[in-house]
């Protein structure tokens, strides 16, 4: 096992990455500001996946200090014209679409405040584990501003418009078992079980075949955005690429031969 840091803009190391066979480690190590998403924070999450290290095929993301992420950093504010708020808006979302679309599967191993930018971080993971002590917010609402980090489609389409526009309106809070029900968690764990089962997940995703893994992340969601006819073809198009691999040569043998595959 090796230990490694991403902090590029930040001595504090506000970001640290554990390198195990094939799953690497994310913390989010703000723990005297609930692991507040600030610009550095942000910067060290963008340029891990941009360039992630080699033999990395699963990524668990999560926080220290019994919180997941408590969202933007709003004792960092930096007062923006709106150009400026707009460009660091879309510079969230850059930095969200590479977390879903890196090709990367992510797990979320989360406990404590997953609130607002937090929130929208999790939202752009591919599996979501809770803790009994998670809680689910978007305060933004309550404190005279609007989402700019990719919640009103990410979490609008996990939630529905309706349920979120409720949920921004009073800053209501939801419980690991309601989002549970509601899709902004897909397991929940016992206290302090949330890494153990990430841990378990992730290595079993990481034994699926890379090319699959990655069809999985790139088609689904986009498909979702098509139009009925255009989301069969591209259905289509994704099958013909996965399904004529070595890799799936390799699954059906293992199928037949009653053994485990053994993917590139």
């Amino acid at each position: 096992m090796s230990q490694a840091h991403v902090t590029p803009k930040d001595a504090a190391q506000i970001l640290t990455v554990e390198i195990d066979g094939p799953l690497a480690v994310l913390t989010m190590n703000r723990p005297e500001k609930r692991n507040a998403m600030c610009d550095a924070l942000l910067d060290a999450i963008d340029a891990f996946f941009a360039r992630p290290p080699e033999g990395v095929r699963v990524v668990i993301l999560t926080g220290t200090a019994d919180h997941f992420c408590s969202g933007l950093d709003l004792s960092e504010h930096v007062a923006r014209d709106a150009e400026g708020t707009m460009r660091h808006s879309r510079n969230w979302h850059r930095v969200m679409d590479l977390v879903q679309f890196s090709g990367l599967p992510v797990v979320s191993a989360m406990f404590g405040a997953v609130i607002g930018g937090g929130l929208e971080l999790a939202a752009s993971t591919h599996v979501r584990i809770a803790e009994p002590s998670t809680i689910f917010q978007l305060p933004e609402g309550r404190r005279g501003i609007y989402v700019g980090g990719g919640a009103s489609v990410r979490i609008g389409r996990i939630l529905g418009s309706d349920r979120m526009c409720e949920m921004m309106l009073t800053g209501r809070k939801y419980g690991a078992e309601e989002g549970l029900a509601l899709g902004l968690a897909h397991y929940v764990a016992g206290e302090g079980e949330a890494m153990s089962l990430a841990r378990e997940l992730a290595q079993s995703i990481a034994e699926n075949a890379q090319l699959s893994n990655f069809m999985m992340i790139q088609a689904i969601s986009r498909i979702s955005d098509m139009s009925r006819s255009d989301g069969f073809f591209t259905e289509s198009l994704a099958a013909a690429v996965s399904q004529t691999s070595a890799d799936a040569q390799e699954g059906l043998r293992a199928f037949l031969e009653k053994r485990k595959p053994e993917f590139r």
